[in-house]
Order: C-alpha cells, then structure tokens, then sequence
C-alpha cells in the first residue's frame, strides 16, 4: 500500500474573523483597512481567494489577530460601494484548508502557506437524521431565502445538510469551528442532532 502523499502548499493572504465560514456559505464584508483592501485589490487582479479563518486570540481590527489552523477558501463574487462609501465585497465559501506556517507583513496583513483539503464526496443522509432535513427546511425558511430554491437532492447530501445547519444554528463560534474541523459528514450531523436538544422550548 504506497502512502498518499500530501496535497502541495498554497500561499495566500488570510482574513481572520469572529465566525467561521463554511463551504457553500456565503460571506459579506465591509472593507476599510488598507492591509484588506490590497487583499481585494491581489485576489480581483489575479482571480485567487483568501483563506478565512477563526479568530482564536485578538481582534478583527488592528494588530495581526492569531487565527484557527483551519478555514475555508473565499472566492470574491461581487463588489459593491456602501452608503458610507465603504467597499462591501460578497464572497462565496469554497474548499477548506490547514494552515502550515504563516507570517504577518509589516502592515499586519497574514499570509498562510496552507494544504488545501479535497471537497467531501456527496454521500446519501442515513436514514436516522431525517429529521435535520426538516429542520434545516425550516431554518432556510425563516433564515436563509437564499436557499430556498436548492435542490430536494440537496438536502440528501450529508455534506451539504451539515454545513449548512452548522450555518444556521446557533452555535457558539467554537462548536463552528469543530463542525468545519471535522473530517466525516456523517459524524457532523451525529453531533448536530446531539446538541439540538439544547435549542428546544421547554
């Protein structure tokens, strides 16, 4: 048996936030600091995402925050000027990666060289979880309009149903953080219908 090698290092610049991403989700920022700005201003220039990370130790402002070893891709979809003549970029979470070393740059902007993880291969909900499909319909619709019209196949990818009720329910940024972490679908939705009971009206 001739082991699998590791996936090659990608070196891109990282945003750590307050919230975790996950693959498929959609994210909103407002951009003012200048280390940000050329962040947006490489990824348009060169058609490349930015890893974004949970923020462990810091802040989302100011001096270089210490971010969670893994994250998610964020590829930017639109550009947009707010009100307050500020940048809003939308982007869209893409594939999860390990950070293997970064450093920050004089401006503060963090830089990762990171090993992108493969996506999960779709794989059918078992038949015990059925009843995270309807309560993930029930999420999106009071929540989340922008799923509404995904597809019934959809809902019975294990992936899928598990991101996006870890998106959904309101899990305290650490429990996010564990459900990106973890490598098995499955697993995800086990301990998502563990930690349900915890969000039911006595």
């Amino acid at each position: 048996m001739v082991a699998q090698s590791q996936s090659p290092l990608v070196e891109m610049p990282l945003f750590p936030l307050a919230s975790v991403l996950f693959p498929g989700s959609q994210l909103q920022l407002r951009i003012f600091e200048p280390r940000y700005l050329d962040l947006v201003r490489e990824c348009a220039r060169h058609g490349t995402g930015f890893g974004v990370c949970l923020i462990l130790e810091g802040k989302e402002v100011g001096e270089p925050a210490l971010p969670a070893a893994i994250g998610t891709i964020a590829r930017i979809s639109d550009f947009h000027r707010g009100d307050d003549g500020l940048l809003g970029i939308v982007a869209e979470g893409g594939s999860r990666f390990r950070v293997a070393r970064s450093r920050a740059r004089v401006d503060g902007l963090l830089r990762g060289d990171v090993e992108v993880w493969p996506d999960e291969p779709e794989q059918p909900v078992p038949v015990e979880f059925a009843l995270l499909q309807t309560i993930l319909e029930r999420l999106i619709e009071t929540m989340a309009p922008q799923w509404r019209d995904a597809p019934r196949s959809a809902y019975d990818d294990s992936s899928w149903l598990g991101f996006r009720l870890a998106e959904l329910l309101p899990l305290d940024a650490g429990e996010q953080q564990r459900m990106l972490e973890l490598p098995d679908p499955v697993q995800r939705l086990a301990e998502l219908r563990d930690i349900l009971p915890r969000f039911q009206k006595p």
